[in-house]
């Protein structure tokens, strides 16, 4: 029998906002214990519904495309990304764009890019001092913000190239804590009263990272010179279907797009795993063992492979995903799933974090345990750090080689330690899940 709607929490919105802004697994798991598989928050006839079954998650991934739009157009994220976003696009538009952004994430480009990691993570982590404790997250961050840079500009230096570094690690920042990320789900604190405002500070920060993409795309379009292999130049390359090319505000978009997804999250994933290899020692012992046999005539390609970093990865994907939900889909058409009808205007959002903690998929959902995914494969309804369907990341062939060429590099250089043995806990990160910013490590 199908009922109108999922059970909804009674919690008044004000609480229920600042515990998703403070506490987001918490909010996420509490709601999992008391409503089960699929549950709706808000009042109205069209709410947030959260889904965490397999099941529920497929029949929304592979739903006819004209069944959903994409919810990421609008608020915070549509005014970050800019409404020519891949993420805000819909339909034929949608198709063209990710057809035309996949290429440089795949095959022999992505291939391309194994030796330009491994440089730069030894550049970045050369000045390490033994003895000498250090903050992981700028390491990591600074890492992953270089790799993506040359993968969108193509260049490594220069005035234009270290004033956008700085500047994307500074607008990011700012939302480093949940003070700073309420922001983000109040509309209202979204004031512009100058320098001195916290968002009138952001606005100022965006506004001068725009500036800065303008004129690397003007600069370009001047020059005439379309014969790189760098992203940017393959968009400007790119025309639609009356031989137009994409127009400036519409590359802005999309390279803004790429710069912050495609390092942000990243370096956040690659700071857990740095943090698990340690916390467990027989996880750093088999890493190092299966990296120290595979001999002086290793090829990057070679490492990649490699059976356990891989599922050490994997595992850090999974027990804390740095987007614990996937975008939301607002519903066109009504629609019913798993018992429950819907009608047009509902948006779902498919629980990344929820599902990665099902005991009857992951016994043991909070220990760390690569062998996971050594002993079964998981659908891509049970695991799903980079989301699914239509949406899926199209940068996640690249993250997840950059995870594993990174913690390769740095293990083959360095002993590292923690501080101490506490647990570390994830706080929020703006529209992520992180790990705390004062986290520190040292050289042995």
């Amino acid at each position: 029998m199908v009922t109108q709607l999922p059970p909804r929490p009674q919690t008044p919105q004000l609480l229920r906002v600042l515990k998703l802004i403070f506490r987001p697994l918490d909010y996420l798991e509490d709601y999992q214990k008391q409503y089960g598989d699929i549950f709706a928050v808000g009042k109205s006839k069209t709410p947030l519904v959260y889904v965490n079954h397999p099941q529920g998650i497929q029949e929304i991934f592979n739903a006819d495309k004209t069944l959903f739009k994409s919810g990421a157009g609008v608020g915070f994220v549509g005014f970050l990304l800019g409404g020519n976003s891949l993420v805000a696009l819909e339909g034929e538009r949608h198709q063209r764009e990710r057809k035309l952004l996949t290429p440089p994430f795949h095959g022999e480009r992505l291939r391309n890019y194994s030796q330009l990691i491994c440089d730069i993570t030894r550049q970045v982590t050369e000045p390490l001092e033994k003895g000498k404790p250090f903050l992981v997250r700028p390491i990591m961050q600074e890492i992953t913000l270089k790799v993506i840079l040359e993968a969108v500009f193509g260049v490594t230096s220069g005035e234009r190239y270290t004033k956008l570094q700085n500047l994307l690690g500074s607008m990011l920042e700012f939302f480093n804590s949940p003070r700073n990320a309420a922001i983000i789900f109040f509309s209202s604190l979204q004031q512009d009263w100058g320098n001195w405002s916290p968002w009138g500070r952001f606005l100022r920060l965006k506004e001068k990272v725009d500036q800065l993409i303008y004129e690397e795309i003007r600069e370009r379009r001047k020059q005439g010179n379309f014969s790189g292999s760098d992203i940017l130049t393959l968009l400007m390359l790119a025309t639609d279907e009356e031989g137009n090319p994409m127009t400036d505000e519409e590359l802005h978009d999309e390279l803004i797009t790429l710069l912050i997804a495609g390092h942000e999250t990243t370096a956040s994933s690659l700071t857990w795993a740095l943090y698990w290899i340690h916390y467990l020692p027989e996880v750093e012992e088999k890493l190092r063992f299966q990296l120290s046999n595979l001999g002086e005539n290793a090829s990057l390609e070679d490492i990649a492979k490699l059976p356990y970093l891989n599922a050490v990865c994997c595992e850090t994907l999974r027990i804390y995903p740095v987007i614990v939900s996937a975008f939301f889909r607002v519903l066109q058409s009504p629609f019913d799933l798993m018992g429950y009808h819907f009608e047009p205007g509902t948006a779902f959002i498919p629980s990344i974090y929820l599902v990665h903690h099902r005991e009857d998929i992951y016994p043991n959902p909070k220990q760390f345990k690569p062998e996971r995914f050594l002993e079964r494969q998981f659908s891509p309804y049970e695991y799903l750090p980079f989301g699914g369907g239509i949406r899926r990341c199209i940068g996640m062939e690249l993250a997840r080689l950059e995870m594993k060429l990174v913690i390769a590099s740095i293990l083959s250089q360095f002993q590292l330690q923690l501080l101490n043995n506490r647990p570390l806990k994830p706080v929020r990160r703006g529209l992520t899940v992180a790990p705390p910013n004062n986290f520190k490590m040292m050289l042995r």
